[in-house]
């Protein structure tokens, strides 16, 4: 929710982050394109999950940290949007082997497009 002439109004916009490794990015690049995503961003980042970096199953209590290269793709979408998108995601994504990646989705209170001033989903 956010305020524009004293009224609190939705945004209907939502944020979704994927932490995946570099492996299926141009397939995925593609069908974000096709569903109509209209920008993103794209960091590289280290990271591990419940396994700690291994490739094992079971991982000891005391096991340390081993963080791999993955990637972070950062998306602004119409909240309507989210569910077909991230069902994309998700078969494109999907090995069924540890590091698959995770999907994270927030709603947003608004988003400013400093050039113009535009707000909402006008500013996308």
């Amino acid at each position: 929710m956010y305020k524009k002439g004293g009224h609190t109004m939705a945004t209907g916009l939502s944020k979704i982050e994927i932490i995946t490794s570099f492996a299926k990015f141009t397939e995925l690049q593609k069908e974000l394109s096709h569903l109509g995503v209209r920008g993103m961003t794209v960091t590289q980042v280290m990271g591990c999950g419940i396994q700690k970096g291994s490739a094992e199953y079971a991982v000891e209590e005391n096991e340390e940290f081993v963080l791999l290269p993955k990637q972070q793709i950062s998306l602004v979408v119409e909240t309507s949007k989210v569910r077909e998108i991230v069902e994309a995601v998700k078969q494109i994504l999907y090995t069924g082997h540890i590091g698959d990646g995770k999907i994270f989705v927030y709603s947003l209170d608004n988003v400013i497009k400093v050039r113009t001033g535009d707000e909402g989903a006008d500013a996308l």
